[in-house]
């Protein structure tokens, strides 16, 4: 009788395992793969190691070697959830780039300054909406994310076919003037960097 039941059971839990493993939901979003390469990312590490000794504002052994250590685990773990290997076809824009948005982001803060002690009535803030010309979404997640950055305008919302960018100006002129340098500054290059 014992047996029985137990036979039972096992059959049951096997039962509902193959009901939760067949189910639309599983099949609709299976589990990412499992890691294959033991360096994904080599310069999104080298990147990190060097956001991690910043952050700590220290040059000593141990920091460097748990940032060492915390660069090649984080992208080795994740590296699943990225659906295509990123790759940089021109990293000397990349590096330009970089310096372009370190550049933006000291002048956007001391106009930020003088915009918030100044009069208020002054500000013209505004939603923007931004016509995006790639479908990158990797790039799409960079321009999203160097807008944020940027002191005075926030990246709200992608329109759901992914062709517009919402963005909160904090203070606009011209709308289409602002379009057009968001587009030349960020965009384009974006897209010569991913090829894309």
């Amino acid at each position: 009788m014992a047996e029985t039941n137990l036979d039972k059971n096992t059959a049951g839990s096997g039962e509902l395992k193959n009901r939760f493993t067949n189910n639309a939901l599983t099949q609709a979003h299976p589990s990412p793969p499992k890691p294959r390469r033991w360096f994904p990312h080599p310069l999104f590490s080298l990147g990190m190691v060097g956001v991690w000794m910043l952050l700590n504002n220290t040059i000593s052994a141990g920091h460097f070697v748990l940032g060492i250590f915390l660069a090649w685990v984080i992208p080795w773990l994740a590296q699943g959830f990225w659906p295509e290997p990123l790759v940089v076809r021109k990293p000397l824009v990349l590096i330009r780039f970089a310096f372009v948005v370190f550049w933006d982001v000291i002048i956007a803060n001391l106009l930020l300054m003088l915009r918030i002690l100044g009069p208020s009535g002054k500000l013209q803030p505004a939603f923007i909406k931004v016509p995006l010309d790639t479908d990158h979404e990797f790039a799409i997640a960079m321009l999203a994310s160097t807008i944020s950055l940027t002191p005075g305008t926030v990246s709200a919302d992608l329109s759901l076919d992914g062709h517009y960018l919402l963005v909160h100006c904090l203070h606009v002129k011209d709308i289409e003037e602002e379009i057009q340098l968001l587009k030349m500054r960020y965009e384009a290059p974006l897209k010569e960097i991913f090829n894309c």
